[in-house]
Order: structure tokens, then C-alpha cells, then sequence
């Protein structure tokens, strides 16, 4: 059996039950990765559409509107009273991390679905409120974990399944990018700590590994170690400039590391009895596959197994759940435990030990 033979099963958009419809999104706040990725993406999908930009202010809210031929332009304050609650069904949060949950809970209030970004808020605590909002208004709740929209990703979770790899071993995740090249400017919110929440490398980059590889096994850490540094002046107040730390995923060990201080990399490599599969790089949008067994390899450009947009595919999952009152998945539910992990993970660096996820 050829190598290339175990991917020949796939099924691209093996979730989508929806022939047609649209869900009109409201996109709430509009940094650069709302209005260079999110709203393009949905414009090339297949149920989506832009119709309301929320923002801090008309004047930028207006703007943007006008820049992207968006019908409704308001601002934070009015999204929460409900105006244009009639021109949208469902909203995107990409503001702050710990500006998620009173944006989720105005959603869920006025009765519309929603997609947070992740990691889903600031702390464990504010994640579980937006966990019961969402259940006490009956809103749906999907966090964005595009890396799951991925066909290199969803192929690699089957081959797993299909015990390409045997049984899983052991599991290594890296992401790194220099933020201060990208983002020239000490004063943002991915350095300040009352905004991004547990640090900044582990809940910004490391939270890519740590779902990524829970979507990969179908399992959940139950116990971590860690040791987080910070050694530059821009990350005053955080103690994760740079961030290494391990996973009991209940008998698949994972070590992983992240920085915002660094060349920019990602991979992530999981290894069994059997086989090897790896994917790099993993989390930048070009996420490469390659598969090794019996003492052959084989690597795998985007363009072979049908490269997809994952922001494009994410938002037509999300519809397509909307349009056809399906279940959810990645849930708040899901999204919480990436949250205990890596409250676990910054906890374990102070008590210098192992700390159980969720205890």
C-alpha cells in the first residue's frame, strides 16, 4: 500500500448539508484581521455576507463601511442597544480578548449566532459566563478555531483515526513570530495584560498548538508543566515572552513552545508506533503535510489535497450550522478547556510542578 493510498477516502466539506441560503454577519471591531481577512473571506463564501460594521466610532464604523460597500456602519455602544438588529442574524467578535464577553452576551441577548474569536476571553471566569449566557438565551456559540476548517489538518485527524501513525506516542507543537516587527508599537493590546489576559505567547500563539493537537488526538490534557520567561522591556507585566511547557494528553505527551519575540515558524509533529505525520508550517495559513511510514516519506503541497481559505471555510461551516439548525463544533464548551489549559500552564510555572486542567 502506497502512502499517497491512505488520503485517497477524504471528503472535503464532509459537515456542509445546507444547497442554499445566507446569514448576514455583523462584524464587531475591525482591526486589521477583520477587515483584511475576515471580511474578504466572507465575501468569497458561499452563505456569507457583510451587512453591519461595528466599531469605536462612527466615524471609523462609517469608513470602513463605506471602503468595503457595507451597508450599516455603528458603534459599540449602539450594537449593544440593538440598533441594526434587524439588518444581521449573526456576529463576529474580534475585538480583545477581555473584550469578548459583553459582545457575546449582546448577541446572545438579541438573539443572534455567534462567532468569538479565540482564545474566547481573558480568563477561565469570564469564559464560563459567556459559556451560560450562550446557554440561558439558547444563542449558538462557535469558537474560531479555523485550523479545524484546514483539509491538511482534517486529513491528518483521519489518518490518525485510521491508524496511519499506530497508536499516538508523543506530540510536538512550536509557534513563533517577532510581534514587534509586525506591529511596531509597544503600546497594543497583545502587551498589555488587562486586555489579552494569561500573558501573551501561550494565549495568542501556543493556543494554536494546544487545540490543534486536541483536534488531532480527540482527546483533552488533563495535566501540565511549564516554564514561561520574559526578558525584553515591551513585555513588562507578562510572564510569557517566551513559553515552553508539556501536555499529559492521558498517555500522549506533548511539548510545545511559543514566543512573540522570535523568527517567524510553526510546526507541529505527531508521531506514533507506526508512522509520523508533521505539518509545517502548521498555523500561518499555509499548512503543509507530511506523512512517513514504513521508511517512506512523502510531502504534500497545499494544491494537491485542495487548498482551501480556512477563514472562508469557517464562516460557511458556521452558516451552514445556522441555516440548517445543526449542532455546533468547536463550542464555548470546547473553547473553556483551551482556557484551563493554559490558566494551567502559567499556574504550573508559579508552583514549579504539575498542575491538573480544570481542578
Amino acid at each position: 500500500m502506497s502512502l499517497t493510498d491512505w488520503l485517497d477516502d477524504y471528503e472535503e466539506r464532509d459537515w456542509q448539508t445546507a444547497t442554499d441560503g445566507t446569514v448576514r454577519y455583523a462584524l464587531v471591531g475591525l482591526g486589521w484581521w477583520a477587515t483584511d481577512v475576515a471580511m474578504p473571506a466572507i465575501a468569497d463564501s458561499e452563505f456569507g455576507e457583510t451587512t453591519v460594521l461595528v466599531s469605536s466610532s462612527n466615524e471609523k464604523a462609517e469608513r470602513v463601511a463605506e471602503e468595503n460597500d457595507v451597508s450599516r456602519g455603528i458603534t459599540y455602544d449602539e450594537f449593544t442597544e440593538g440598533e441594526a438588529s434587524e439588518e444581521y442574524d449573526a456576529v463576529y467578535v474580534c475585538t480583545p480578548n477581555a473584550h469578548h464577553l459583553e459582545y457575546v452576551e449582546a448577541a446572545a441577548e438579541l438573539d443572534k449566532g455567534i462567532i468569538c474569536e479565540k482564545p474566547m476571553e481573558a480568563s477561565v471566569e469570564r469564559a464560563e459566563r459567556m459559556v451560560e449566557a450562550c446557554e440561558r438565551e439558547d444563542a449558538p456559540l462557535m469558537i474560531a478555531y479555523r485550523m479545524q476548517t484546514d483539509p491538511a489538518i482534517r486529513r491528518g485527524r483521519d489518518l490518525i483515526e485510521a491508524g496511519f501513525v499506530g497508536d499516538p506516542v508523543s506530540v510536538y507543537g512550536h509557534n513563533s513570530q517577532p510581534l514587534l516587527e509586525m506591529i511596531p508599537d509597544t503600546d497594543q493590546w497583545r502587551l498589555t495584560p488587562d486586555l489579552t489576559g494569561y500573558g501573551t505567547s501561550v494565549m495568542d500563539l501556543g493556543i494554536y498548538s494546544i487545540n490543534t493537537a486536541r483536534y488531532l488526538l480527540d482527546r483533552d490534557p488533563v495535566a501540565v508543566q511549564s516554564m514561561l520567561a520574559t526578558e525584553h522591556d515591551a513585555f513588562e507585566g507578562l510572564d510569557d515572552e517566551r513559553a515552553a511547557f508539556m501536555l499529559d494528553f492521558d498517555g500522549v505527551e506533548m511539548v510545545s513552545t511559543a514566543t512573540q519575540n522570535a523568527h517567524n515558524d510553526s510546526q507541529l509533529v505527531v508521531t506514533g508506533t507506526e508512522g509520523q505525520i508533521e505539518f509545517r508550517p502548521a498555523f500561518h495559513g499555509e499548512c503543509r503535510l507530511r506523512i512517513a511510514r514504513d521508511g517512506r516519506s512523502v510531502d504534500f503541497d497545499r494544491e494537491e489535497f485542495g487548498a482551501v481559505e480556512e477563514m472562508r471555510e469557517e464562516f460557511d461551516y458556521f452558516a451552514d450550522r445556522l441555516l440548517t439548525d445543526a449542532p455546533v463544533d468547536p463550542d464555548g464548551e470546547h473553547g473553556l478547556v483551551d482556557l484551563q489549559v493554559v490558566e494551567a500552564i502559567h499556574e504550573a510555572t508559579e508552583t514549579g510542578g504539575t498542575v491538573d486542567v480544570g481542578r
